[in-house]
Order: structure tokens, then C-alpha cells, then sequence
């Protein structure tokens, strides 16, 4: 039998909310953190609206050291681990170090620090041979995704399986899964787990120009990103990381952990379709969503909220609208559904994550986060989508879904600590 996988720590860095509290208050106030970019001079580019953190590394207690060796992406994965390790109660020695591993998803990496260094070796473009004197020493860490994973090892002390998951934007949702999956076949005791991306640097404001994929509404940024409404024309890129402590449910029983939720299902697909393009029918989401509800034993009438990807772009809304119906029929209707890239943009890997940060917090908090700006809503997408203004209901079993370049799609169902009063 399949060991159980339980979150018992949370730890988030998001535009708008730095850490757990100030995220979920950000998230049920319906606040929006889109704004003009001001990581990078966004004036040469189509779309120039993002989705920040106010991040302050040594106030966030970094030391000069750490910032010096590590991206953006890896600072936030740091960050969001110490808080995930302190919430979940895990101490040094709690679980033996070979039972604890490190399941990290990111789409792109060390992006911010890579376009930097190369500006700098390359003079700027100009060299064709580029000048190796002006290196950093530490551009090999940069240059390979492992090492975020090897940063949370340290903290954790985990000397177990240890792991980069990097499927676009399903990131956050498959490394968690495949946490879960350590749990589940007796693997590790514990895994630290979650997602970071922090791409909003000139290259990828130009790669997702090129494709037309972001908003050029950007006369009114705070409302650019408007997931199911009628009106809207593009994702807004975002940043910002979510790390959890996955825990076997005997183990966190044994210590008197608080458990969140339980990862009672995953699945995850691929359409084998187009590089960028989803098929109208939703056809392989649908069919993540029933693999991951039977895997839960979760019958499609017991769910209580879906997190949609809802990314704001027409292909994609569309996309999931059909999926939800074709997996959970005529109870689609009747299921609230929201999107918090409403509020946080689409952070690329690191989203999954974040969402399921907020999947957790919902069950926790029997509230469910609105999707804001959405006030003309697209009649193809005709659900409940949980309007501008968040809603008190009762969610014991939530459904999460992204989908990711590549023909990814992923589900992920989370269920209330079972005899849980909340």
C-alpha cells in the first residue's frame, strides 16, 4: 500500500506578499500585483507589464554570501524553504537525512543571472568570442538548474533523492507530484518541495513577445491580467517561488505536525499536439483530471473548487472550460473555479507551486481566492468563476491544473486532513 503524502509547511515568495500570511491576505483581498516592469527597461518591448516581488534578499535574511552566489530564483526558493522548514515544525534530526529529499521545479532556471553575465563577457552582444576574464566565479552554478535543488538540500540537511523538474509551466505542479511520489513509494519520509522562476529579464520579455502571448494593455496595468473575460488579450509574466515540507502522514502524525492537506491525486499528460497550441477540445487535461480523481478514489461530484490555470489568453481559457466539462460533466456547472494569475501573473514554473500554496490555504481557510478584473466574462467560458470578490465555502477537496509549453497538462487534487474540523 502507498504511503500517504501530507503538506505540513508552507513557505511563499509572490508579487504582492512576501511569506505565507501577507500572500493569502494579498490573494483573498482580491488585490492585484501587476504593474509596469521595473526589473528591466521594458520600453523596446510589445508587453510591458509584469508581476513583481518586492523582494529585499538581506532583509529577507540572506547574507552577502548567498546573494552573491545566487540568482533571484534561487534566493526565492531559499527564502521560501526556511519559511516551509520553520511553519511545518521540522527540526534538525526529526527525520533520519537519507529519508529526506529535495523535489524542485523551475522553467528556466537562473535566467536573470545568465542574461547578465552574458551582456557582460559578450560586451553587451558586440563579441562573437566572448571574453572569459570577465567571468564570475560563480556562473557555473547559474549555468545548471541542480544547484537550487542542491541549495535546499543544504538548509534541510537532506541527504536523500534530489531532484530539478523542469516541464515548463507544469514546473510547480510536477515537482510536487513527484514528491508525493517519493512519499508514496517509501522513498523519503519527508521531501522539500515547491517551484521558482524569476524570468522577467529582457530575453523572455522578447521569446514571449515574439508569440504574441502577453497583454499590451499596458495603459492599465494594475487590471492587464483578466483570466474568462471577454476582454482579455495576453498573460502578464510573473515571479516568485512556493517550497513545502511533504511529509508521510505517519510522520507528520508521529510528531503532532498541523497538516495543511493531503495530495490525494496526480496525473500529468501531454497532448503530443504543438509546441505552443492546445487542441479546443481539452481532451488530455481532461483526461490528467480523471487519472489524478481516481487516483484520490475522489468522485468528480465531491469536488468543491477548482484552481484553474486560467493564464488570460483566449486559447486557454477555452482550452481548460472544455476540459473541466468533458472530466467533471454536469458538475462543472456547479464547481467554483478561479484564477489567482489574476492577481500574481503566471510565474512560469514556479505557479504551480504558488498554486497549490493557495489550494492548501483555501482548505485551510474554507475561502475561496476571486479571479480579479473578471467583469465581462467570455460566453465560451460559461462556469462559475468566482468574480472580483472572494467566497466563503466549504473546501474539502480542491482540484488544481496547469498546462505548459510543450503539450503539458497536469492535475493535482488535494483533500482536508481527514476528520478535520475546518
Amino acid at each position: 500500500m502507498n504511503k500517504r503524502a501530507v503538506i505540513t509547511g508552507i513557505g511563499v515568495v509572490a508579487p504582492g506578499g512576501i511569506g505565507t500570511k501577507a500572500y493569502w491576505q494579498m490573494l483573498t483581498m482580491g488585490r492585484t500585483a501587476t504593474r509596469i516592469i521595473q526589473l528591466c527597461d521594458p520600453t523596446p518591448f510589445r508587453s510591458r507589464v509584469g508581476a513583481e516581488c518586492d523582494f529585499d534578499p538581506q532583509a529577507a535574511g540572506l547574507t552577502p554570501q548567498e546573494i552573491r552566489r545566487m540568482d533571484r530564483a534561487a534566493q526565492f526558493a531559499l527564502v521560501s524553504a526556511r519559511e516551509a522548514i520553520a511553519d511545518g515544525g521540522l527540526e534538525p534530526g526529526a527525520a533520519d537525512p537519507h529519508r529526506v529529499g529535495v523535489s524542485l521545479g523551475s522553467a528556466v532556471g537562473c535566467t536573470m543571472s545568465l542574461e547578465r553575465e552574458y551582456a557582460v563577457v559578450s560586451d553587451g552582444g558586440r563579441l562573437w568570442d566572448i571574453d572569459p576574464e570577465y567571468i564570475v566565479p560563480h556562473l557555473y552554478e547559474q549555468f545548471v538548474p541542480s544547484s537550487m535543488a542542491a541549495e535546499l538540500a543544504w538548509e534541510a540537511g537532506a541527504e536523500g533523492p534530489a531532484a530539478v523538474v523542469s516541464t515548463g509551466c507544469t514546473s510547480g505542479l510536477d515537482a510536487v507530484g513527484h514528491a508525493a511520489d517519493l512519499i508514496g513509494e517509501s522513498s523519503a519520509q519527508v521531501v522539500i518541495a515547491g517551484a521558482t522562476d524569476a524570468p522577467i529579464s529582457p530575453i523572455t520579455l522578447a521569446s514571449f513577445d515574439a508569440i504574441r502571448a502577453t497583454t499590451p494593455r499596458n495603459d492599465d496595468p494594475e487590471h492587464a491580467s483578466r483570466p474568462f473575460d471577454r476582454t482579455r488579450n495576453g498573460l502578464v509574466l510573473g515571479e516568485g517561488a512556493a517550497v513545502f515540507v511533504i511529509e508521510e502522514l505517519e510522520h507528520a502524525l508521529s510528531r503532532d505536525a498541523h497538516i495543511y492537506a493531503e495530495i490525494a491525486g496526480f496525473a500529468s499528460r501531454c497532448n503530443a499536439y504543438h509546441m505552443t497550441g492546445l487542441s479546443a477540445d481539452g481532451r488530455e487535461l481532461a483526461e490528467a483530471i480523471r487519472a489524478a480523481l481516481d487516483q484520490a478514489r475522489v468522485d468528480p461530484s465531491a469536488v468543491d473548487y477548482i484552481n484553474a490555470h486560467g493564464s488570460s489568453t483566449k486559447q486557454n481559457d477555452r482550452h481548460e472550460t472544455a476540459a473541466f466539462k468533458r472530466a467533471l460533466g454536469e458538475h462543472a456547472y456547479r464547481v467554483p473555479v478561479s484564477s489567482i494569475k489574476s492577481m500574481i501573473g503566471h510565474s512560469l514554473g514556479a505557479i504551480g507551486s504558488l498554486e497549490i500554496a493557495a489550494c492548501a490555504l483555501a482548505i485551510a481557510h474554507n475561502v475561496i481566492p476571486p479571479t480579479a478584473n473578471l467583469h465581462e466574462q467570455d460566453p465560451e467560458c460559461d462556469l462559475d468563476y468566482v468574480p472580483v470578490t472572494a467566497r466563503d465555502h466549504r473546501t474539502d477537496t480542491v482540484l488544481t491544473v496547469g498546462s505548459g509549453f510543450g503539450g503539458f497538462q497536469s492535475a493535482m487534487v488535494l483533500t482536508a486532513p481527514k476528520g478535520s474540523d475546518t
